[in-house]
């Protein structure tokens, strides 16, 4: 039987969702999405085939709402889908840091909410989306959840106490390799390398370790100590980031994704 599914906010994770569905498979006919802006719904419909409707059309049509506006926006937004929503639809959220059960006591008793924490690599299909139950959710809403999100990478079923460690590890993680990617950038000009040969150097070398940590199932100290030679250049600069507490500096920056997650969630300002 077809599903109709509506993204309610096409942002950045929205139109990220949107077109790694249509890659995957979906028909466009079956995908609806929502917008506040009148021009972006337009560019959504040009760009992707999908129609483009009210919050309140997608409540009354659609067998499976994901959620996907700004946090501190949520309440808005059920308050609009409220009336019209039913407790056989499933409503997914991927809005950080807001739990299962604001949406529980927002919407009619019973219906099935699902909290999923996608990251931006949903764009080429290699995603990460971290998912967890609400209080009526069942096995089958999991797995239909799944189907929405397995198509554009993986999916990892947490306890909803986790999504705020989840949040602050997969959720902001792709930032921090680009950080990393920049700052090494950087390193390779100040030792004489043009920009574009020193990127092209540091994003193969990530996309091999990251092929490498996925695929020989060694754990990461046996693949770095293999490239870790006695008195080589690479303990040198192991060396150099301990002695500046990159190890210490990144638990403390998890440390602080995971607080604002929980802030999100208790209506902090973005």
């Amino acid at each position: 039987m077809t599903q109709k599914i509506a993204i309610l906010g096409a942002g950045k994770i929205g139109e990220a969702l949107l077109s790694g569905m249509i890659r995957a498979g979906w028909t466009p006919a079956d995908l609806l999405v929502t917008e506040h802006r009148r021009e972006r719904a337009e560019e959504l419909q040009t760009r992707y085939g999908v129609t483009a409707v009210t919050n309140a059309e997608a409540a009354k049509t659609a067998d499976t709402l994901i959620l996907a506006v700004k946090p501190q926006d949520m309440a808005a937004l059920l308050g609009e889908l409220a009336p019209h929503a039913h407790a056989d639809r499933l409503v997914v959220s991927v809005a950080a840091g807001v739990p299962t059960a604001f949406f529980e006591e927002r919407l009619p008793e019973g219906t099935p909410v699902v909290r999923v924490m996608p990251n931006t690599p949903v764009l080429v299909d290699e995603g990460m989306s971290v998912i967890s139950a609400g209080t009526h959710a069942t096995e089958a809403h999991l797995l239909r959840t799944e189907e929405i999100f397995k198509p554009v990478g993986k999916t990892l079923r947490v306890p909803e106490s986790q999504q705020d460690a989840a949040t602050a590890l997969s959720g902001s993680g792709p930032a921090y390799f680009y950080f990393l990617v920049e700052a090494m950038t950087d390193a390779g000009i100040l030792l004489g390398l043009p920009r574009d040969k020193a990127h092209d150097l540091i994003v193969q070398a990530a996309i091999g370790a990251s092929v490498m940590l996925r695929d020989s199932g060694e754990h990461p100290v046996t693949l770095r100590e293999a490239v870790t030679s006695p008195a080589g250049t690479t303990i040198s600069a192991i060396r150099e980031l301990e002695k500046h507490g990159v190890r210490a500096a990144l638990i403390a920056a998890l440390e602080a994704a995971r607080d604002r997650s929980r802030e999100l969630a208790s209506g902090g300002k973005d």
